[in-house]
């Protein structure tokens, strides 16, 4: 039985030019965002990506003209593939995304090709969220009985302790970077309140990951906050946002603020831009000073960390 690891994530443009058409295909995705009936959804959503196209291919372009969340992805699986191999698992290790290329089917197609017979499909979400992991982890099961592969999942992790060491360090690594103890914001990708309201674990998962490492450090209540970005879409989503949270702690007289971008592993163009660019220009206005940790990415720590949540499945 040849076996194969799939990295999952959601993927990104790879040029600008790309922009537009995977605006498309998330925005085509009804388990991220329904927009209205499903028979007026396609034009909703055209609708609303007329109007964010050019912001958004202004924002990539100010990151490189695309996004590097693939090329890091592709090098997260070259290296979780080569410590496998050194700890004795002849696993190969590709990378497949949701919405842009390369696409989950194609990657499965190709392992088949490649004689793997048996499939992991390890989503890069820490924590579960069906507009996320749900999403992307469905593509991945779907792929693989159309294709005839053995296949499981491991849909989160947000409570691993390899990856909640690696998280603590980064945090006090990024605490360094103050001559005072700053205050924690931990930034998370949002959510639409309808996905909370039926159940969605995403808000338990991200807190329990976030108690989990202010105990480790030993940091006090008044110490961190959890707020919510990058909201997208007509829709209620959840709340308190990280801009609006800012504002909060300007006025309370908190001038050092370490940002930990909680729900990312990979830099991307919601660290990238919306932290570095958005937000920090937004700090600096209300005077305060703005850091960010830094995201996982090839730290060796976190293909330790990778490598630990495969063994045990």
């Amino acid at each position: 039985m040849k076996k194969g690891i799939v990295l999952l994530n959601m993927g990104g443009p790879d040029s600008l030019q790309s922009v537009k058409p995977f605006l498309k295909n998330l925005f085509s995705d009804r388990d991220i965002i329904r927009l209205g009936p499903s028979f007026l959804h396609n034009t909703i959503a055209s609708i609303i990506i007329k109007k964010r196209l050019k912001h958004t291919i202004h924002a990539y372009s100010l990151i490189g003209g695309k996004s590097p969340l693939i090329e890091i992805t592709n090098q997260q699986a070259h290296c979780l593939e080569q410590l496998l191999k050194t700890n004795g698992y002849d696993i190969t290790v590709k990378t497949g995304m949701r919405y842009w290329h390369p696409f989950i089917e194609d990657t499965l197609r190709g392992m088949k090709q490649e004689g793997i017979n048996e499939v992991i499909g390890l989503s890069l979400y820490p924590q579960y969220s069906k507009a996320t992991s749900g999403s992307t982890i469905k593509a991945f099961e779907t792929s693989a009985d159309r294709l005839g592969l053995r296949h499981k999942s491991i849909k989160y992790w947000y409570d691993h302790p390899s990856y909640i060491d690696v998280l603590s360090e980064f945090i006090k690594e990024g605490m360094q970077l103050f001559n005072t103890t700053p205050f924690i914001l931990f930034s998370a990708h949002s959510l639409p309140q309808r996905f909370v309201d039926e159940g969605d674990p995403y808000i338990q998962h991200t807190e329990k990951t976030i108690k989990l490492v202010v105990d480790r450090i030993g940091l006090a209540t008044s110490q961190y906050g959890l707020a919510f970005q990058s909201k997208t879409g007509p829709v209620k989503w959840v709340e308190p946002s990280t801009e609006d949270t800012l504002h909060r702690l300007a006025k309370k007289g908190i001038k050092d603020v370490l940002i930990v971008p909680v729900s990312f592993v990979s830099d991307h163009i919601e660290t990238l831009y919306e932290i570095d660019m958005v937000y920090g220009k937004l700090s600096a206005s209300l005077g305060i000073n703005m850091k960010r940790t830094e995201s996982f990415n090839t730290d060796s720590r976190f293909i330790n960390a990778l490598f630990e949540i495969v063994r045990g499945i």
